[in-house]
């Protein structure tokens, strides 16, 4: 690896153009890989309609003109001859191109064909010649001032002479054929067919998961080679008794779930376990008896929420609970100054044992005495930064994640880095399926009268738009201020209709949603904000229009806000187009199945349409879209790290990957 500057051809503003596109070595620059591919052929004009793009080559036959259209606008007009043809061409504003157009000069033109003016709208013009074959043309991100085709040939300089480090081990290279890396960045760089281009680009992938899952695997390996905390002196039979004492059962799930997670609390390494399953799956009292098995040690525990509202209602349900077995409070930014400051001081005395709230949590007031355990729910929607600092409020504190997106394993072991997955796929005993309706717009009809059935019960009802108003948006006529005036104009002479989004007021938000949850309002009109809020366990019915514009993850989500408890609930999807990801829907509510076919079906896309991704440090693979190689990668990785463990200094570019991790230079 050496740095730009030291590279021929490259001075010091070009330079500068390079780094405001992150490249600073020679190794940025090779890869950066291109994110399309032109295929340069010959047009057969015959054969091409008006509006068509035209590549055709010739020379330069007439004199060359300069039209103004206005003093702003002005062309270069020309003829050229192809050997068969004459047409006319048309350039906008490069005059500076009209000394190099000379009578008789051979060049290539690209650009828009107007069949029926005989004309070509040019957008490039190169002065040379096309070959019979057709060829490839890498396409480069770029900025002003640096053009695709120096990219392009600073980085051949460079790959003539450039060494790469190989990171696959031999024995897998061997196993998947695999050509030479040097080969593949050349051919990616300069692919000369779809096929080899394919095949260079599987190897980057395979490359780029593999090293991303080595670097996971070696993290766990190294934090459980050794005694990194105190174990806890947990009673079981304490923590059974009170499971017995519930008002409910826990599923099997739910108990496998508990049993993991007590035993990372009793061993000497800290705990890093990620606690998924669907909406409603009972993920919460899980994380409960968690709470109480810490306190069963002598330590606190703390629960980072995302709302205002979830942090409530936990609250509400601990407080239950853990009646006259320990202290508990919430902290959010709802919570006076006076009780804040009352908080603090029991915190840090250890007067209270289990704290809730948002992140007011983290802030620099808020000191534990004894913090053991670290529970955030809905984890994805804190920064890195901010659970980080959550983490570290305590002394190496064991931490429990909890996600309502039910993802498959696999994929859940690569998204949440080193983490243990617990996953909870059962349903509490009593709860029903939401049964599911897939209705067109000219089914409404028949939408507003099972709406009504439901509200004659005295249940409610959410309705869900995909914007809060058209202003500025394609209208679909189901923003949330559309559906309000719908619904009332439906509904509004019989119940109370209410609606809430992300740009209110905080204050008036909460109030809605409090409304709603007490039985004051009959519907809400909501936009995905309700994705992560209250249990309204007489809710019984989801409305969502536009499900189309919706992922199958969203929609699954917004479903699980119904069917709370043991009365039947429906949820109807409102789309034009009955596409098949949303008829599934309908016939599947196992949000581990969904999310797996919406991993699988997932197309590779243009062969020619290479899109770089920043979706964790990968370039090229793709954790969603390159499920299936991601499976076999986790498998040769498995089997790799005894190998690599055992034999360190055989894989020294490896080990030297491994100790940057663990910090040792």
């Amino acid at each position: 690896m050496a740095l730009l500057s030291e590279v021929n051809g490259i001075g010091p503003k070009t330079l500068e153009l390079f780094n405001k596109l992150n490249i600073y070595t020679t190794d940025d620059l090779v890869n950066h890989y291109p994110f399309r591919y032109d295929i340069i052929r010959k047009s057969d004009i015959s054969s091409l309609n008006d509006g068509d793009r035209i590549v055709i080559d010739g020379c330069i036959d007439g004199n060359v003109s300069t039209v103004y259209i206005n003093p702003k606008l002005r062309k270069i007009v020309f003829r050229i001859n192809t050997g068969s043809y004459l047409i006319n061409v048309s350039v906008y504003n490069k005059a500076y191109l009209k000394k190099e157009l000379e009578l008789g000069r051979e060049i290539t033109v690209i650009g828009k064909y107007e069949k029926y003016k005989n004309n070509i709208v040019c957008s490039e013009i190169r002065f040379e010649k096309l070959g019979d074959a057709p060829t490839v043309e890498p396409v480069y991100y770029t900025t002003n001032g640096l053009n695709r085709k120096l990219i392009a040939k600073i980085i051949n300089t460079i790959l003539d002479n450039y060494h790469c480090n190989d990171y696959i081990p031999d024995y897998l290279v061997d196993r998947y054929n695999f050509m030479p890396k040097l080969d593949a960045l050349k051919l990616i760089h300069n692919p000369y067919n779809g096929l080899v281009l394919k095949k260079a680009k599987q190897r980057f992938k395979y490359e780029e998961l593999f090293m991303y899952l080595f670097k996971i695997n070696y993290l766990k390996l190294i934090n459980n080679s050794g005694s990194n905390k105190v174990s806890k002196d947990i009673d079981i039979n304490k923590v059974n008794e009170f499971i017995s004492k519930l008002p409910f059962s826990l599923t099997s799930d739910q108990l496998s779930s508990v049993k993991e997670i007590v035993d990372d609390l009793k061993s000497g390494k800290r705990m890093n376990r990620l606690l998924q399953g669907d909406v409603g799956s009972g993920k919460t009292i899980v994380a409960f008896i968690a709470v109480y098995a810490n306190y069963l040690a002598g330590y606190q525990s703390a629960l980072m929420v995302p709302t205002e509202i979830l942090a409530n209602q936990h609250y509400q349900e601990a407080s239950r609970l853990f009646d006259g077995i320990m202290k508990v409070s919430l902290l959010t930014s709802s919570t006076s100054s006076k009780d804040k400051k009352i908080i603090y001081n029991k915190l840090s005395n250890g007067e209270i044992d289990f704290i809730i709230g948002t992140q007011s949590l983290i802030q620099d007031k808020v000191m534990f005495n004894n913090l053991g355990l670290v529970i955030t729910d809905e984890q994805h929607r804190f920064g890195v930064n901010q659970r980080d600092t959550f983490r570290n409020k305590g002394e190496l504190p064991d931490i429990l994640s909890m996600s309502a997106t039910p993802i498959p394993r696999t994929y859940a072991l690569t998204i949440y880095g080193d983490m243990d997955v617990s996953s909870i796929k059962t349903k509490p005993v009593g709860r029903k399926d939401v049964i599911t309706y897939l209705k067109g717009t000219n089914e409404i009809m028949d939408v507003l009268v099972m709406m009504k059935k439901e509200l004659d019960e005295h249940h409610q009802i959410y309705v869900i738009a995909p914007m809060i108003s058209e202003e500025g948006e394609a209208s679909v006529n189901s923003s949330v201020v559309d559906l309000e005036d719908k619904m009332n104009r439906a509904f509004g002479k019989m119940f109370k209709i209410a609606s809430v989004h992300g740009k209110m007021d905080p204050k008036e938000k909460n109030s809605i949603m409090s409304k709603f949850e007490a039985g004051e309002v009959d519907i809400l009109i909501s936009t995905t904000v309700i994705e992560v809020g209250v249990n309204v366990k007489n809710a019984t019915m989801m409305v969502i229009f536009n499900a189309n514009l919706f992922g199958l993850s969203t929609l699954h989500q917004l479903r699980g806000r119904v069917g709370r408890n043991s009365l039947q609930s429906y949820c109807v999807l409102i789309a034009d187009n009955k596409e098949e990801r949303l008829a599934m829907l309908e016939n599947c509510s196992d949000g581990f199945e969904i999310s797996e076919y919406d991993f699988k079906n997932r197309g590779e896309g243009d062969l020619f349409g290479l899109r770089q991704s920043g979706e964790t440090g990968l370039i090229l693979a793709n954790v969603k879209r390159d499920y299936e190689l991601l499976l076999r990668v986790k498998k040769d990785v498995d089997e790799f790290m005894p190998i690599f463990m055992n034999n360190r200094s055989e894989y020294q570019l490896l080990d030297d990957v491994g100790k940057k991790l663990e910090g040792v230079n």
